[in-house]
């Protein structure tokens, strides 16, 4: 049995996903934020971050973009991400390296600025520089959904729980929504799935 490591509103939301889309039975355990984190959890996560995918053989994985993946290629019939050989298969793996690269990290720039700043007075510009990033990110995915419904071939993938995923997070969200048009009509369809409106109600990642 898979084992989760987790809290709400975290990268955890998109495992989440995809557990429930391969009905896969796994435990969950939410870690609360802590500066003096359990040892034992840091021997599985060294930075004291969650998601982590605890393995049925004992092993651990962490960030969620790898633990997305390895589930997709581990579950090959719930359909998570273009199978390996198919052409989507590269536009799957670019995007969501470019996610995990450029947003995510611009993200927690944002949410945890004094960690990038020895400089008592150093968060503000921390936090502007990484909004400005995440939108030059942001804009760059939204002009590849032009004319186009997912991010990766024909139908939903990870990849698009993954974008939406961050782009809740986004501090100025009628600003993204209205800026990124394609994004938009992509996260519209995911707000009225029935998974993905479960486990909002967990996460609170949009309004409902």
């Amino acid at each position: 049995m898979y084992k989760l490591y987790t809290r709400p509103g975290s990268g955890g939301f998109v495992v989440e996903a995809a557990l429930a889309l391969i009905d896969a039975p796994f435990q969950q355990i939410d870690v609360p934020k802590s500066e003096a984190p359990d040892p034992a959890f840091l021997a599985i996560s060294p930075l004291n971050q969650v998601p982590v995918l605890t393995l049925p053989d004992g092993r651990s994985v962490t960030e969620s973009a790898a633990i997305c993946i390895l589930l997709a290629e581990r579950h090959p019939q719930a359909g998570l991400a273009p199978a390996a050989g198919a052409p989507a298969r590269a536009e799957f793996l670019r995007w969501m390296a470019f996610m995990s690269s450029v947003l995510y990290p611009a993200m927690l720039r944002l949410y945890y600025a004094h960690r990038y700043t020895t400089d008592a007075e150093g968060t503000k510009a921390v936090k502007q520089a990484a909004v400005a990033e995440m939108d030059r990110g942001f804009a760059v995915v939204d002009a590849a959904l032009r004319n186009r419904d997912w991010l990766a071939g024909d139908r939903m993938s990870l990849a698009d729980i993954y974008l939406v995923m961050l782009v809740a997070w986004h501090p100025d969200i009628d600003m993204a929504r209205a800026a990124w048009p394609g994004i938009e009509r992509l996260w519209a369809r995911l707000r009225e799935h029935p998974l993905m409106k479960t486990l909002n109600t967990s996460h609170e990642m949009w309004p409902a």
